[in-house]
């Protein structure tokens, strides 16, 4: 059975017509995932998103088959729950929210209703999420809300989309959202796979970090972060669910908690939950989608007014594009040249006072950044402009939030060279080297995280900071898209390499060593968290 399809691994998928669209990216071809416990599980052929594809049938015995599942299972305690509302509210603080009015969107009473008292806060209305989307449900007037908590219901809601967008229309401005619920990203559903509880009857959809992100995006909401819900359990509680699940080693981590002293077992312990916590602020779409093309450049005087009439020529389809030009003080006449498209309606050019590198530069493009979409472009013409729109489509129609422009692997667009064989397999070698790393590192397995060709949704990059100069800045761009939850999917495109003659820039001595180091220490390092200044 596998819980996931990689974006990394494939295109798109063939799959038979559903009978109503994916929440996420409206498509209606589904896949076949798999079934447990009487339950049949599709998959979106588009976005991946893992649905309920039929009812249970009545005569199944869902809790016989899922042992787990059964209703006297102890899964959690007052104090379990009370700790979990503090977090919730403190995920909301970090968003800039200390109190206000807040819908409160869940099926029974929780704890957080009391910590929401106490922090200030008022709960405008509670209610349960398919009840918010019957036309005579209007106890809210639109914009009275300074945010909305939705605990475990956004997975069983018939109709997500339509939901988010009421909740939407509920917030101010800038109000905030949080989502509470299970995810196929958790290390439980990992280690457990068919065992895992959270297979439910009443769960309609499975949502990754990617697909409910691609969700709220097509609801309205912007700068999306998520993070793992950590919960404080006592060793009892984990024994008792370790009995309950089915399997041997379950039975065996039960048997050696059964061993640890009454007082030990009672201890309380923060562990990874199935659940994930959501956060989103409502904003204001655009009339139609802005994709942000950040040009660096630096001695490519040989190439780079081709490169601007083609790409300024270039039409994007049901999209705006705005060129971001990123001179770095060239000593070859690339600065003049750049000069000449500086009043161009669609150009913003940023003048360096000196070359700090390309790494450098595409942050400095990043900053000037507007777009729904980013796209970095070289000023050489190595790549084909004419894969924009293929690159861009996955994007557009929310299939994934990150695209990678993969230039190896396919058949018909092959990497090209100038220079012999020499210089090609040398680079090739140290590419499968280098990508093995990184995949070993980051449990991935892409074709090509080296690519220029990255593009992806603006809103990927909240809550990220960046810090390389040079080449390495190309690596520490993906760890921390990956370490955000973002796999990409990977689309070929054309590729012809210069040679070092014709001004090829990458140190074959120095760099490799950069990229390995920087991709060893963004594995670890902590991401830095959203910010309150929206």
């Amino acid at each position: 059975m596998s819980l996931r399809v990689s974006p990394a691994s494939r295109l798109r998928q063939r799959g038979r017509p559903g009978t109503s669209p994916c929440p996420v990216c409206g498509e209606t071809r589904r896949t076949y995932g798999f079934s447990i416990h009487g339950m049949s599980l599709q998959r979106c052929a588009n976005c991946n998103l893992l649905m309920l594809s039929q009812p249970l049938p009545e005569s199944a015995d869902w809790e016989t088959a899922n042992p787990a599942g059964k209703s006297g299972l102890p899964w959690t305690d007052e104090i379990t729950e009370r700790d979990a509302a503090r977090g919730y509210l403190a995920a909301l603080r970090s968003r800039g929210v200390a109190g206000g009015r807040m819908l409160f969107v869940t099926a029974g009473d929780h704890p957080v209703r009391g910590a929401i008292a106490e922090s200030g806060g008022t709960i405008g209305s509670q209610v349960a999420i398919d009840d918010l989307l019957d036309p005579g449900w209007q106890r809210l007037q639109p914009g009275s809300c300074d945010a909305a908590l939705v605990l475990f219901q956004i997975e069983q809601c018939a109709e997500p989309l339509e939901a988010l967008t009421r909740i939407r229309g509920l917030l101010r401005p800038d109000g905030v959202v949080m989502l509470v619920m299970p995810t196929l990203d958790a290390p439980p559903v990992r280690w457990l796979g068919p065992k895992w509880t959270g297979w439910r009857p009443e769960n309609r959809y499975y949502f990754d970090r990617m697909t409910i992100q691609s969700l709220l995006e097509r609801a309205g909401f912007a700068q999306v972060w998520t993070e793992p819900d950590r919960r404080l359990y006592t060793l009892q509680h984990v024994r008792a669910r370790a009995a309950n699940t089915p399997g041997a080693a379950a039975r065996l981590s039960s048997a050696g908690l059964g061993w640890l002293p009454a007082p030990v077992r009672r201890r309380r312990v923060r562990l990874a939950s199935s659940s994930l916590i959501v956060t989103a602020v409502r904003r204001e779409p655009r009339e139609r989608p802005l994709c942000s093309i950040i040009v660096p450049a630096f001695n490519e005087a040989a190439t780079f007014a081709d490169l601007m009439d083609a790409l300024l020529a270039k039409q994007l389809l049901d999209m705006d594009k705005e060129v971001i030009i990123v001179e770095s003080n060239s000593t070859d006449g690339t600065r003049d040249l750049a000069l000449r498209y500086r009043d161009h309606p669609e150009v913003t050019l940023v003048l360096e006072d000196k070359p700090r590198g390309k790494g450098h530069a595409v942050r400095r493009g990043i900053e000037e950044a507007r777009g729904d979409f980013v796209m970095i472009q070289d000023a050489d013409l190595e790549y084909d402009l004419n894969d924009y729109d293929e690159l861009l489509e996955p994007l557009v129609s929310h299939a994934v939030p990150f695209v990678l422009g993969r230039r190896h692997g396919n058949a018909l667009k092959m990497r090209q060279f100038k220079d012999g064989t020499v210089l090609p397999t040398m680079l090739n070698v140290g590419h499968i080297v280098l990508t093995t790393l990184f995949n070993a590192l980051y449990q991935e397995r892409m074709q090509d995280p080296f690519t220029m060709y990255k593009v992806f949704r603006r809103d990927c990059l909240y809550g990220l900071e960046f810090e390389c100069n040079r080449f390495d800045f190309d690596v520490e761009l993906v760890s921390k898209l990956l370490r955000k939850g973002y796999s990409p999917l990977e689309v070929p495109v054309n590729y012809r390499a210069r040679s070092f003659e014709e001004g090829k820039k990458v140190s074959m001595l120095r760099d490799p060593w950069t990229w390995v180091r920087a991709a060893i220490k963004y594995r670890r390092q902590p991401l830095p968290g959203p910010r309150t200044d929206r």
